[in-house]
C-alpha cells in the first residue's frame, strides 16, 4: 500500500477514462499495470426527436462525477491526494455524429451508434467505395445530413466522434486513433490513414454543394498507438477536476473507441485473434490476415489502434432484454414478499440457460430493443414466441434470453466462417460473461470456435484504454504494441476456455434458424406496433 501511495504522490499513475452507453469509469493503474482505482458515474441516452443521443452538459458532469469517485477512491485506499498523472488517454462508445463549428458550438444533438437513420447514405456511399459503410459510421451520418440539406453542414469547421471531442477539450488536439477513426471513415492499412481514393471521391460527390471545406478539412487527424496525442492543458485539467486539485501536463495517448480498448484488454490485437465484447450492445472484432473475398453489408471492415485491418460484426442489441425481464423478474419476487438482488437474479437466468434443451424447447426470444442492420431492421419490437407445443420452462426460457442475445452476432459471425477466417483465440469480455461459464459456453457452441474469459475481463475498456496511455509513456524505442501487452502486461495472465460443444452448437443452429424464420413476425410488428 505504501508503495502504490508512493507511486500515486510522484505523479507516475496513468488514467484511463471510457463513456460506455451506461457507465463513464476511471481506471488507474500502477507500474505493473493492474488496476489500482477506479470511479464510475451511471447515466442513460435519451430518445429525442426519433434521435438516441447524450447531452454535452451530461457528458462532463458524468467525466467530473466518475472522476470524483476515482479521487476518493485513492484518498481512502492510500491516503493521498490525486494531483498529478504519467499520463491518460480517452475512450468512448464508437461511430456516430458530433459537429461542430470555429468557435466549437456543436451544431445538432449528438448522433450516436444506436440510430439506423442514414439507411439511404449508407447505401449510396457503399457502392460508390465498393466498400461496406454501415449506418452507424460518421461518414453515413454526414451524407445522410447532405441529402437532406441540414442548415448546419456549411458552418461544420470540425467533426469528431465522442471519444474525440473530450480528447479535444482536455488536450486542445483535434485527433483520432486510427481505431476509432476507422469507424468514421474508411482507412489504408498500408499508409494508416483515411484512404485516399475514397476521400476524393466523396469530394467529387459533394463537390456541387459549395460547402466552405472538404472532407479532410473537417475530419480529425490520424494516430496510431503509442503516438502523441498532446498532453493534458490546464484548461483540459480543470475539465476533468474542477476542484483545480489536477495539475495539467500528463501525456496523453490518441483517443480510441470501445472496440480497440476491448482488444487492448483481451490481448487481441495480432493477425488470427479476436475478441467479443458484450453489454448493451455486441460486437466481435477479428485481426484478418488477408482481405474478404468481397463486400458483406453485415461485416464493417475497421482497424486495430495499431491500423492492422479488422472484420467487426456489430450488433445493436445484446443485453438490454435481458436486463428488462431481470427487473420484470425482480418485481415478481417482492410481490411475492421475497428480497432477491439483481445480482441473484442474474445468477439464475445464466445458471437455469446451462439446465435448458440445447435448441431452448421451442422458444425464440428477438431481444431487438433498437434496430439491427445485421438482419436489415431499421427499428426493433422485443418479441417472444413459440409454438403452442414449446416447453415453456424456466430453463427453456432463460436459454433463450442469453442465446438470443447472440444470435444477430452468430449470424455475422457465420459470415467469416464461410470466408474461411482464422481464430487462434477468441476472448469475451464484458457484463454478458460476468457469470461464469454460462454466456461462455453458449457463445462457443453458437460460433464453433473455443471461447476464452480472462481474469482481466471484468476489467474492460477503461483499462484497455489505461494500457493504451501506458504504451504511450512507458514503450521501448522500436516497440510494437503487440509486444508490450505480450511481455509487460500478459506474460502471467490467467483465464478460462471453454471449447464448443457438440450437442449445444446443434440445439442452437436449430434455434437460430428459427429465429430467422420469426424475422418476418418481427417486421410486421415493427410496422403495425
Amino acid at each position: 500500500m505504501n508503495t502504490i501511495a508512493a507511486y500515486i504522490a510522484e505523479g507516475r499513475a496513468v488514467l484511463g477514462l471510457e463513456l460506455g452507453s451506461t457507465r463513464i469509469k476511471c481506471v488507474l493503474i500502477g507500474e505493473d499495470h493492474a488496476p489500482i482505482a477506479s470511479g464510475d458515474h451511471t447515466w442513460e441516452n435519451r430518445l429525442e426527436d426519433g434521435v438516441w443521443t447524450y447531452h454535452m452538459d451530461d457528458v462532463w458532469a458524468g467525466i467530473q462525477d466518475a472522476f470524483a469517485a476515482l479521487r476518493a477512491d485513492v484518498q481512502s485506499r492510500y491516503g493521498v491526494p490525486l494531483t498529478r498523472l504519467c499520463a491518460l488517454g480517452v475512450s468512448a462508445m464508437m461511430h456516430g455524429y458530433l459537429p461542430f463549428d470555429r468557435d466549437g458550438n456543436q451544431l445538432c444533438a449528438f448522433r450516436t451508434w444506436r440510430n439506423t437513420m442514414t439507411g439511404e447514405a449508407a447505401g449510396a456511399l457503399t457502392e460508390r467505395f465498393d466498400f461496406n459503410i454501415p449506418q452507424r459510421w460518421s461518414i453515413a451520418h454526414l451524407y445522410q445530413a447532405i441529402l437532406r440539406g441540414e442548415a448546419h453542414l456549411p458552418q461544420i469547421a470540425r467533426l469528431t466522434t465522442l471519444a474525440g471531442h473530450v480528447h479535444g477539450a482536455l488536450t486542445g488536439r483535434h485527433v483520432l486513433g486510427v481505431g476509432e477513426a476507422s469507424g468514421m471513415f474508411p482507412i489504408d492499412s498500408e499508409t494508416g490513414t483515411y484512404d485516399a481514393r475514397m476521400v476524393r471521391r466523396f469530394d467529387e460527390l459533394i463537390a456541387g454543394k459549395g460547402y466552405p471545406w472538404t472532407l479532410l478539412d473537417i475530419l480529425p487527424t490520424v494516430l496510431s498507438a503509442g503516438e502523441d496525442a498532446g498532453c493534458l492543458t490546464e484548461a483540459g485539467a480543470k475539465l476533468l477536476d474542477p476542484t483545480g486539485a489536477l495539475l495539467p501536463g500528463a501525456l496523453a495517448a490518441p483517443p480510441e473507441g470501445d472496440a480497440g480498448t476491448g482488444m487492448v484488454a483481451t490481448n487481441a490485437v495480432a493477425a488470427r485473434t479476436g475478441n467479443v465484447s458484450a453489454g448493451t450492445s455486441v460486437f466481435a472484432m477479428v485481426v484478418l490476415e488477408k482481405p474478404l473475398s468481397r463486400v458483406y453489408p453485415e461485416i464493417d471492415m475497421v482497424t486495430s489502434p495499431t491500423g492492422s485491418p479488422v472484420a467487426m460484426v456489430h450488433c445493436n442489441n445484446c443485453t438490454s432484454d435481458i436486463n428488462a425481464w431481470a427487473g420484470m423478474l425482480r418485481g415478481f419476487c417482492e410481490a411475492a414478499g421475497k428480497t432477491v438482488s439483481m445480482g441473484e437474479i442474474y445468477t439464475a437466468i445464466f445458471h437455469a440457460a446451462l439446465q435448458g434443451e440445447a435448441d431452448c424447447g421451442g422458444v425464440v426470444n428477438m431481444p431487438l430493443l433498437s434496430g439491427e442492420p445485421v438482419v436489415g431492421l431499421n427499428e426493433g419490437r422485443p418479441m417472444v414466441l413459440r409454438t403452442p407445443d414449446a416447453a415453456l420452462t424456466f430453463a427453456n426460457f432463460s436459454r433463450s434470453l442469453v442465446a438470443g442475445a447472440m444470435t444477430s452476432l452468430k449470424l455475422g459471425m457465420d459470415i467469416l466462417a464461410r470466408e474461411h477466417v482464422k481464430i487462434d483465440t477468441l476472448l469475451g469480455h464484458g457484463g454478458y460473461f460476468k457469470t461464469p461459464l454460462a454466456g461462455q459456453k453458449i457463445l462457443a457452441a453458437s460460433l464453433g470456435t473455443p471461447v476464452s474469459v480472462m481474469e482481466t475481463a471484468g476489467e474492460g475498456g477503461p483499462w484497455g484504454m489505461a494500457l493504451l496511455a501506458a504504451y504511450r509513456a512507458h514503450r521501448k524505442e522500436g516497440q510494437t504494441l503487440e509486444a508490450y501487452l505480450n511481455e509487460q502486461v500478459f506474460a502471467s495472465a490467467k483465464g478460462v476456455t471453454v471449447a464448443p460443444d457438440a450437442a449445444d452448437a446443434d440445439g442452437l443452429n436449430a434455434y437460430t434458424a428459427r429465429f430467422v424464420a420469426c424475422l418476418d413476425a418481427q417486421k410486421a410488428a415493427i410496422a403495425k406496433l
